[in-house]
């Protein structure tokens, strides 16, 4: 199984990023997502999330800036990212995992699988 997260930049605040993780070597279409990321000096933490049928979750601090997006068609996941500010830096990690209930997906835990990242830069 390999995720490939890519898209990472360095923007200004108020900028957009989209991220894109590509997925092989798993079902894609019976598998939920969800993208974390990890700050300097902090712990990973949940951003969004889709199930497999299409349901999104987002931690509060992006809702109305994020928005999550799959393609079945293509295994791929992808998170639109706008009006990002500086407390959005991190490195940015896709993972997938066997679970669909919504809920669960805020736990890294729930997780099977995990990219390797793309940094994310938003400069003031």
């Amino acid at each position: 199984v390999q995720l490939q997260a890519s898209g990472g930049g360095l923007v200004t605040a108020g900028g957009s990023l989209r991220l894109s993780c590509a997925a092989s070597g798993l079902t894609f279409r019976g598998k939920s997502m969800g993208w974390f990321r990890q700050a300097p000096g902090k712990e990973r933490e949940f951003v969004a999330s889709s199930t497999r049928s299409g349901g999104t979750l987002y931690t509060d601090s992006v809702k109305g800036r994020f928005t999550v997006s799959r393609d079945n068609a293509k295994n791929t996941f992808s998170l639109q990212m706008n009006n990002l500010k500086p407390e959005d830096t991190a490195v940015y990690y896709c993972a997938a995992s066997m679970r669909g209930i919504l809920s669960a997906l805020r736990e890294s835990g729930t997780y099977d699988y995990w990219g390797q990242g793309t940094l994310v830069t938003v400069s003031s």
